[in-house]
């Protein structure tokens, strides 16, 4: 597996330093995290989240760093199948947390998760949303009449929204008549965006995702049992620099604190 090389620049920063005449204090940080008051130095994970997770996860970093302020947190949002790709090929991650166990089962499989720090964290729905102010769609069945000229789902092959999309229209009979309609997005939140703008008549999103936006709403939720469970896994990242920091924030996400977080965002906890 491929892991980050800091080690020449900093002996480069360090000839530099110790050749002048004296070296500037650093300065004080800027990010969210204060520095550890022993040591002065401050832990920085970079957590790959997928985008259905966003706000939850805004808001469970401020929860942490309270508990945690010696640490620093960069979250790093997208498609659980861009994310997984992006760690496979080497790209500076602590944590990953996945929409999907496919994508979080190749990085295992790769060699890419630290054994024993992987579990599976949230649960969801798939559901059908639709402009706040559109009335004449009210199920599934109407994405094959003249009610639904454009459907919106997550890319099947990138987007695990998709891909329980695709599952669910399959099961319905419909995935195959109905592609001539679909508008394909690039993750959830961009599904959102085509609902709420207008530019398509319906989409299929989480629960959480609808349930942030006050300008769509929801009309029908997908069968359980059409559809793979909707389960986010989660785990420390191999070749994490800091892999004692990074399980400490995955403990912290099964915590009555980030639980009540993600119960307030409509998520259920897989545990």
């Amino acid at each position: 597996m491929k892991r980050r090389n800091f080690t020449s620049l900093s002996a480069l920063a360090l000839v530099t330093c110790l050749g002048a005449v004296s070296c500037a204090q650093p300065s004080q940080p800027t990010s969210e995290a204060a520095p550890n008051a022993d040591t002065g130095a401050t832990v920085e994970l970079t957590i790959s989240v997928a985008a259905s997770v966003q706000g939850a996860m805004k808001e469970v970093q401020e929860a942490y760093l309270a508990e945690a302020p010696d640490v620093s947190i960069t979250y790093n949002f997208g498609s659980s199948g861009s994310l997984a790709q992006q760690i496979s090929q080497g790209a500076p991650t602590d944590v990953f947390l996945s929409a999907s166990k496919k994508w979080m089962d190749d990085l295992e499989q790769q060699g890419q998760i630290l054994d024993g720090s992987r579990k599976d964290l949230l649960l969801n729905s798939l559901v059908l949303i639709v402009p706040r102010d559109k009335t004449d769609v009210s199920d599934f069945s109407d994405f094959e009449t003249d009610k639904v000229s454009k459907l919106a789902l997550g890319e099947p092959e990138s987007v695990p929204a998709g891909k329980y999309a695709q599952e669910a229209l399959a099961s319905m009979n419909m995935f195959d008549a109905l592609q001539p309609k679909m508008v394909f997005a690039k993750d959830v939140r961009q599904v959102v965006s085509y609902v709420e703008t207008g530019n398509v008549d319906a989409g299929l999103v989480y629960a959480t995702d609808a349930e942030v936006s006050d300008q769509v709403q929801v009309i029908a939720t997908a069968p359980a049992e059409s559809h793979s469970p909707i389960v986010y896994p989660i785990g420390v990242v191999g070749d994490s620099e800091n892999a004692e920091a990074a399980q400490a924030f995955v403990d912290f996400l099964s915590s009555d604190t980030a639980i009540e977080i993600f119960e307030e965002y409509g998520f259920a906890m897989a545990e």
